[in-house]
């Protein structure tokens, strides 16, 4: 195997493989992706797969609406006829109650909007129609996003991994970068115990694993997993795919949930989760008072699922940032390294327009959009993109 690829890729999780394939899609020649675990095997797996463009930061809506454009047409994004994103276009339906998050939620919309996003504004009977499983009696403001839906992370990470396989990319899985090599203020490849690679750039989609290049960057990157717990509630109705995606900012934990298929309903809340000391995406414990908060909250929203069944619960890890959103670009002060982690539960949202982004970067091509609001040094210099909901993966 070369050892002196063009570029090489830490990581193989759903942004990772995106940005490997659109590497290989600009015309990078030699591209080497390095994994601890495999492909998807991360986080990536753990993820609940929504797709949204509702955000309050306008950048994410952008990648966003870029991105959904991919997981629409996958099969011909990537190039496969065999390629599939699992989409469900079901949409994408948020209420608010009077109170504080009613002006967040009216001001998403607004901008949303503006930036020309289908979109409308239902009525309770409107919504009830479309989500007949819930009441909207307490409902100010309901909006409605008729092209969202949910898809499969799995199923995204492999078909990019597999269509940058066939334009030349090797893969390393099972393999760990013990440290970045360094040229003065160049980063020129990894340490990894298969043995040194060595490469013109680098880039880095190391999830919560980020932490671990502080010591070989020389930079602060501030980023704590934090993990989230999930619920498969069995009803007494069927949630179908043709219902639509529900964000219920009523309830303490800004509850979201989707069909799980027949009666069942994943839920999990969109708030700031169990800070974890060290990098980790073993199941946690999931204790039976986590499981009563949650079938509270879908009981009072969904009337007859009291009674409802918890048929599976498990646990996925955020890298979460100090403001909920990704840091993407340049690492300040280090020529040949590019940084692409934090995502705080939008990785999977957002990664088609994301793995182009870095790739363009790496290639010296102008971004589709620019990287300098995701910038690293924004921590420092204050320009937070922290969203209007406050703490949690709504942003």
């Amino acid at each position: 195997m070369a050892s002196h690829p063009d570029v090489i890729v830490i990581g193989a999780g759903v942004v990772g493989c995106s940005i490997a394939f659109h590497l290989a899609e600009l015309g990078a020649r030699d591209v080497l992706v390095v994994d601890r675990l495999g492909i998807g095997n991360g986080t990536s797996a753990q993820s609940s797969g929504i797709l949204r463009t509702h955000y309050s930061v306008p950048e994410n809506v952008d990648l966003a609406r870029r991105s959904f454009a991919a997981f629409e047409h996958f099969a011909a994004y990537v190039g496969d006829a065999e390629a599939d994103a699992g989409l469900v276009k079901c949409g994408y339906l948020i209420a608010a109650p009077e109170g504080e998050r009613l002006a967040a939620l009216q001001a998403s919309l607004d901008q949303q909007q503006a930036m020309g996003i289908p979109l409308q504004r239902l009525d309770a009977a409107q919504a009830a129609a479309l989500m007949p499983l819930a009441r909207f009696d307490d409902a100010a403001l309901i909006g409605y996003e008729p092209e969202a839906g949910f898809a499969d992370a799995y199923l995204v990470a492999s078909g990019f991994a597999r269509a940058a396989r066939r334009r030349g990319v090797r893969f390393l899985e099972g393999v760990g970068v013990q440290r970045l090599l360094r040229d003065g203020a160049r980063v020129t490849g990894v340490e990894t115990d298969r043995g040194r690679f060595e490469a013109g750039t680098v880039i880095a989609a190391t999830n919560i694993w980020t932490p671990e290049l502080e010591r070989d960057t020389g930079c602060a990157l501030p980023v704590k997993p934090e993990r989230h717990r999930v619920f498969a509630f069995e009803g007494p109705a069927a949630y179908t795919h043709a219902m639509p995606v529900y964000k219920d900012l009523a309830t303490p934990g800004m509850l979201y949930c989707r069909s799980y298929g027949g009666r069942q309903m994943l839920a999990s809340e969109g708030i700031a989760g169990e800070v974890l000391a060290t990098p980790q995406i073993e199941q946690g414990d999931v204790p039976m008072d986590a499981v009563i908060e949650i079938a509270e909250q879908v009981a009072d929203r969904f009337p007859g699922w009291e009674e409802a069944g918890l048929a599976a619960s498990w646990t996925g890890v955020y890298d979460v940032t100090p403001d909920w959103n990704p840091v993407l670009g340049p690492a300040p002060g280090l020529a040949g390294l590019l940084l692409a982690f934090g995502f705080s539960g939008h990785g999977f949202k957002l990664s088609p327009a994301v793995g182009r982004l870095l790739a363009q970067a790496a290639l010296g091509l102008p971004t589709d959009v620019p990287l300098v609001p995701y910038a690293l040094q924004r921590f420092g210099e204050g320009r937070l993109l922290t969203g209007r909901y406050g703490a949690g993966a709504v942003s």
